[in-house]
This record gives structure tokens, C-alpha cells and sequence, in this order.
């Protein structure tokens, strides 16, 4: 099984416990974790401060094992599970541009951790949004492990984007 139709539509079995926006959403934050592991992983080479090294480290490591989870469930459902290449082609709400990307590429030492931080909390937020998103589809985000990892979502990227906020406030130059 597919799980998509000759047009490319996305098929639910009958009597499913899971919809198609949480098919969707399990597809579009796999391509939207990817970006952001691409975007922690230039912190090193671009001389980021301790400080947002070890949390470009932490939203790299712990979103790779979810990106993982996400993969399995699609399969187990007999979905498409997209690759980390996605996020080079499909665009989700606060998912950086072309331009923002060469941005943050370009830039070093405390004017990458600027970017860094203001660009990963424009990120975060749009994660938020597909909760949001999400949550507001008739009876999407029932299935246990869609809704749990969803209500995971808000909770660790909210306290992400505090705590950047935080560490933009205290950067060189404020």
C-alpha cells in the first residue's frame, strides 16, 4: 500500500484512526526539521558562541531521532515518508527563504549568532503554527503519537524560542 492515489492524493484507509492532515503534518515537519538541522549545522564553522553551539547541538541531535520517529510512523502507516532532502522543496510556515538562507551562510562570529538565533526562532514559531494548523483539521492530532509528539512540538519550541530570546538579548551590541 501507498498511501496515495494515482493523482498523487494521499489515501486514508476506511475506519483509520489517523486523517490526512496528520499525514501531512508527520510529511512537512520532517522537511521542516531538516532545515533546521541545516541551519544548527553551520553553527560550528561559523564561530557561534558556546552558548548557541550547545543549542545548535541540541536541536540538531534531538531532531534527528524525531525526524526518525516520524519516518517510522508514516511507514507503519503505509505513507510516504519524504527524506531529509525535503526541506529543499517543500515549504512550511516559517521555514527560511533562499535568501535568508545564504544570510545566515555568509556571516560569522556574533553576527551568525544574531541570525542564528533570530532566524531559528522565526523557524520555531512556524513549527507552532503547523500545531496550530494541526489541531484545528477535524479530528486531526487523535492518533496517540501524532498528538504527543505534537504537544512535544509546543512545548520544547517554546522554551526554545524563550530562551533564545534571552540569548539574543544578550549577545554583543544590545
Amino acid at each position: 500500500m501507498s498511501g496515495m492515489d494515482m493523482r498523487g492524493h494521499i489515501m486514508i484507509p476506511e475506519g483509520a484512526i489517523y486523517t490526512v492532515a496528520d499525514v501531512e503534518f508527520m510529511q512537512g515537519m520532517i522537511a521542516h526539521h531538516a532545515q533546521a538541522i541545516h541551519m544548527s549545522r553551520m553553527a560550528e564553522e561559523r564561530r557561534a558562541n558556546a552558548r548557541v553551539l550547545r543549542l545548535a547541538v541540541k536541536i540538531d541531535q534531538s531532531q534527528v531521532a524525531e525526524i526518525r520517529i516520524m519516518q517510522d510512523w508514516l511507514r507503519g502507516y503505509g505513507q510516504v515518508a519524504p527524506d531529509t532532502s525535503s526541506w529543499r522543496t517543500m515549504t512550511m510556515p516559517g521555514m527560511l527563504t533562499p535568501e535568508q538562507l545564504k544570510t545566515l551562510d555568509g556571516a560569522s562570529g556574533v553576527a551568525f549568532d544574531r541570525a542564528f538565533l533570530n532566524l531559528m526562532i522565526q523557524h520555531h514559531e512556524g513549527a507552532l503554527q503547523m500545531v496550530n494548523d494541526l489541531f484545528a483539521a477535524p479530528r486531526a492530532g487523535q492518533e496517540v503519537d501524532v498528538g504527543v509528539f505534537a504537544n512535544d512540538v509546543v512545548v520544547v519550541q517554546t522554551a526554545e524560542i524563550g530562551l533564545m530570546r534571552q540569548m539574543l538579548a544578550q549577545l554583543p551590541g544590545n
